[in-house]
């Protein structure tokens, strides 16, 4: 569907009806999912299959968001997550290990300045903050050699900060 234009990406991207289904992304409203074996759900959990067991894990439903949202993004992949800080983790965690670094702006949303500087520091990942006003040389300064990720917000929860994206990219 790269082919096409944005609206109609938006209508009808990330899922592909076959005949007799329905015309629109069929909403999911389920919990779990029923198997005909005990073996069928292990090989579910054992990762040997795929499919849907618990919603909480996953959900045909989101699926079909996630790749809506990767079509009009022109994505290889997406993911849901149930809030933005559990995105900001799996952004930053898929990124840092134990023993890596990142530089963030100083001016984000506290909730994940805690996660960065407390929850992920008893990982192991360290993180050096700087103003988003900054200079170059200051900047340039945070980073380390083990440093794998810039962190920032653009407009920035609650200071409303518009972070300078050209100079942290740089």
């Amino acid at each position: 569907m790269s082919d096409y234009r944005i609206e109609t990406k938006c209508v009808q991207g990330g899922y592909t009806p076959g005949n007799g289904e329905p015309r629109q992304i069929p909403i999911v409203q389920s919990t779990t999912f029923k198997y005909a074996t005990s073996e069928d759900m292990g090989k579910l959990f054992d990762l040997e299959a795929s499919g849907y067991f618990y919603t909480r894990l996953q959900n045909p439903t989101n699926d079909y968001v996630a790749a809506k949202i990767c079509e009009l993004e022109g994505g290889t992949a997406a993911m849901l997550t149930s809030s933005g800080q559990a995105a900001n983790f799996f952004a930053l965690f898929n990124i840092c290990s134990c023993g890596d670094h990142i530089v963030s702006s100083s001016s984000i949303y506290g909730g994940t300045f805690n996660l960065i500087s407390v929850t992920m520091a008893k990982m192991g990942i360290e993180v050096t903050f700087v103003s988003p006003d900054c200079t170059d040389e200051e900047l340039e300064a945070a980073f380390r050699p083990n440093t794998k990720a810039v962190f920032g917000e653009t407009i920035a929860n609650p200071a409303l900060t518009v972070l300078d994206i050209e100079k942290f990219a740089r």
